[in-house]
């Protein structure tokens, strides 16, 4: 055997060593990865609470001040400005985490990116949607929905 000739062409730097590091790298950019999903999941639970609430109350207030409370018992508009306070709460969290949880995915990307084009990971960052930001934008589409809702006290709702 030539001892120029590279004995495994497969590993990174022709080590065991150098492969194993690599790829302990890999598996710990997948549990950052992972571990921010959890936080936009979290953010999406409280969204999720915040917009239910807003939307309950208001529709409880409502339905209350039309039939079972005297005239004048609480005012008209007060159901209608706290449920639209918390489904605007809940939007607005929303927002930030979607743009906190993109801004990390990009910078994790780049990170791995560099660390890929240097040659000291084997695979470069898969690009695949996940389904935390697909459920978190649809629940910021349903949080819209329900400001117009609320607020314009119109809709299909």
């Amino acid at each position: 055997m030539d001892p120029d000739e590279n004995p495994a062409p497969h590993l990174i730097g022709g080590s065991v060593s150098n492969d194993l590091s690599s790829q302990r790298t890999a598996m710990s950019f997948e549990r950052t990865a992972m571990a921010s999903d959890r936080t936009l999941m979290a953010v999406v639970r409280t969204a999720l609470a915040l917009i239910g609430f807003g939307f309950t109350i208001f529709e409880f207030f409502r339905k209350l001040t039309e039939g079972l409370l005297p005239k004048g018992a609480l005012p008209s508009d007060s159901p209608r400005r706290f449920g639209l306070a918390l489904i605007t709460l809940g939007v607005v969290l929303l927002i930030f985490g979607i743009i906190n949880h993109r801004h990390d995915t990009k910078h994790r990307q780049r990170r791995r990116q560099a660390l890929f084009d240097q040659g000291l990971i084997g695979h470069p960052q898969p690009s695949t949607p996940n389904s935390a930001t697909i459920v978190a934008i649809l629940l910021l589409i349903l949080g819209l929905f329900g400001i117009v809702r609320v607020g314009l006290s119109a809709g299909p709702f």
